[in-house]
């Protein structure tokens, strides 16, 4: 990846690259895990999320998060559950035409939020059936933080 914010075309290739054989609730633990893991290694003050269609499946909210951030996952994983794409890509597809989500969706901003940190569970052979969530950072980290851990996920169950 560039250095700097990822490009489109970078962000479509980070969805394609990480879908998973499969997904269900141990998965979501451990995936879960290995965020919490990642993020105590760093002091990241995030919240985390992962859902299967309507079902939490994983919550965790480290020190320094808030309610406030689960607030922000609720907005963004709409984005994903909505669009079948990554936050920041949806944010960063509008940003291209010179725009941005607040402005041009036409979506109610209380509910729906592009930003970074919500990335789809797409199932090979199923498709997007769930999504996982971090706030609490910049958008960019948050959505950086998901998808090092994703790769390591996926990585492991591919093997």
């Amino acid at each position: 990846m560039s250095t700097g914010a990822p490009t489109i075309s970078e962000l479509i290739a980070q969805e394609r690259r990480l879908t998973l054989p499969r997904f269900g609730h141990d998965d979501a633990y451990a995936l879960g895990g290995l965020l919490v893991a990642l993020a105590r290694e760093r002091h990241a003050p995030v919240a985390i999320d992962i859902r299967r269609g309507a079902q939490q499946l994983f919550h965790a909210a480290l020190p320094g998060s808030s309610a406030d951030n689960d607030a922000w996952i609720d907005r963004k994983r709409r984005v994903v559950e909505r669009y079948g794409e990554s936050s920041y890509l949806v944010g960063t597809r509008f940003r291209a035409k010179g725009t941005t989500f607040e402005e041009s969706s036409r979506l109610d901003l209380d509910t729906y939020a592009a930003h970074g940190g919500s990335f789809p569970l797409a199932v090979e052979g199923a498709g997007v059936i769930g999504s996982v969530t971090v706030s609490g950072l910049p958008q960019a980290e948050d959505h950086a933080l998901v998808v090092e851990a994703l790769e390591q996920f996926v990585t492991r169950a591919r093997t």
